[in-house]
């Protein structure tokens, strides 16, 4: 018998101060058996960082042709394709041709700058890919405030992010890497 996914709400509310964007988000998420806390809680982080009322989770984990989250516009073109960890080249070219912008939010600690050595030469053909690298120790501590039902303030003020709750604190400050 396959397992399901773990049905998860979030309410988000963002003041995105360098986008001059504030809105409040109510989401529901499919947790995919295999993706753990620290991963959920990226993709939320990645929601936040590019937050639009357009912007959707997809199937993510469970679809190889569909990104964590996408943009699409009114006539179904894909306008950001939002991808995590450290995908595959090919991956990444697929989707720099299927859409508009890509984002991949890169985490893993140590294997990102190997990742990155591997791949960049490849890479910087892409003109419309960008590579953000997340800091293990702060995905870490974000992954500590996943629960089934959350309420999140979320502040994004000169490149660093903060979530927070009643109990807890969790701050991030995304690096650019490329291009």
């Amino acid at each position: 018998m396959a397992l399901k996914a773990t049905i998860l709400k979030a309410t988000l509310n963002i003041a995105d101060m360098d986008r001059h964007y504030y809105a409040d988000h109510q989401l529901t998420i499919a947790q995919h058996p295999s993706e753990n806390d620290e991963r959920m809680m990226i993709r939320l982080l990645a929601f936040a960082l590019n937050a639009h009322e357009d912007l959707e989770f997809t199937k993510g984990l469970s679809t190889d042709d569909e990104p964590e989250l996408w943009k699409k516009s009114l006539s179904d073109e894909i306008e950001l394709w939002i991808e995590l960890g450290l995908p595959d080249e090919n991956r990444l070219r697929k989707a720099c041709n299927r859409a508009r912008q890509v984002i991949l939010y890169a985490y893993g600690s140590r294997a990102v700058p190997i990742w990155l050595e591997k791949n960049q030469s490849k890479l910087s053909r892409f003109g419309n890919l960008r590579i953000v690298e997340l800091p293990s120790e702060s995905t870490e501590t974000l992954a500590k405030l996943a629960e089934r039902n959350m309420s999140f303030q979320v502040t994004i003020q000169d490149g660093e992010v903060s979530f927070s709750n009643e109990g807890a604190l969790a701050s991030i400050t995304p690096a650019p890497l490329f291009p």
